[in-house]
């Protein structure tokens, strides 16, 4: 039998900027343990907060809120990265996901896979074909994450510049897990917890 659902999906707001950034240092915290040496490089790190705050502040970032009103996860979507997708990957095709981070206290609870799922119907309901990530280039475990939910491998890029670069992408509308959908909390100013419309945060290209 399904479980009673706790969380639900908002866009982020001002207030929840001090969790996000404590999101992301529990996030690079785990990642070392993991001997990935993702997000531990303080230059590209930076970079990627400051783009990181342009999606906050552009609406471009949501976060899932538990039951104890406590933000568990966080996600964005933005344009594409044209340091690794080109025209012929045919970028209006695509919804981008970005900053994918899920709290350690929320591990097992299957967030991850959930927001995925949420944002494969977004990319759906605006008529486009795939939902794609870039992820590190060297964590083989997180690329093994996203291929156990359907993502497939489309090739790896490496600028010098940039760490990221294994690309991959799943077809827009398949879901994980078409039982357990997140809700989307309604529009501001109202209360309570809806699942209609799931809402189609902007975004540009």
């Amino acid at each position: 039998m399904k479980s009673v659902l706790t969380e639900y999906l908002r866009p982020v707001a001002a207030e929840d900027v001090p969790a996000l950034l404590a999101l992301r240092v529990e996030a690079e915290g785990w990642l070392r343990t993991k001997g990935t040496d993702q997000w531990s490089d303080p230059e590209t790190g930076e970079r990627a907060i400051t783009k990181w705050r342009a999606s906050i502040d552009e609406g471009r970032a949501w976060v899932v809120i538990g039951e104890r009103d406590e933000v568990l996860a966080t996600v964005s979507r933005g344009p594409v990265d044209r340091d690794f997708w080109t025209d012929a990957d045919r970028p209006e095709s695509a919804l981008y996901l970005y900053k994918l981070i899920v709290s350690r206290k929320a591990s097992g609870q299957q967030l991850g896979t959930r927001i995925i799922d949420w944002m494969s119907r977004l990319a759906a309901l605006e008529g486009r074909s795939w939902v794609r990530i870039d992820t590190w280039r060297t964590n083989t475990g997180l690329h093994a994450y996203y291929e156990r939910l359907g993502f497939r491998h489309v090739r790896t890029e490496a600028p010098h510049h940039r760490r990221s670069g294994w690309l991959a992408q799943r077809p827009a509308g398949e879901l994980a897990m078409p039982d357990d959908l997140l809700p989307v909390y309604p529009v501001a100013g109202q209360s309570g917890r809806t699942n209609g419309h799931p809402g189609v945060p902007h975004q540009r290209g």
